[in-house]
């Protein structure tokens, strides 16, 4: 029975409610899993030619240009 109780409190302390201004970083795009690899490539690929350049879709680099 003390088991039974110490769990549910253990439950309970462990929800969390998020606000308003920690969803903006939760709903950052770098947070979200690619769900269609091709779909996504198509995407990256268009954006790469709209904006004539290559690559720097990841979080590495510097924003220098270098790789």
């Amino acid at each position: 029975m003390r088991i039974a109780i110490a769990a549910m409190l253990l439950l309970l302390s462990s929800c969390v409610t998020v606000k308003p201004q920690q969803r903006a970083v939760l709903a950052d795009p770098i947070m979200q899993f690619e769900g269609d690899p091709q779909a996504a490539a198509q995407l990256r690929h268009a954006i790469d030619n709209r904006e004539g350049s290559y690559g720097g879709g990841g979080v590495s680099g510097g924003g220098c240009g270098c790789n």
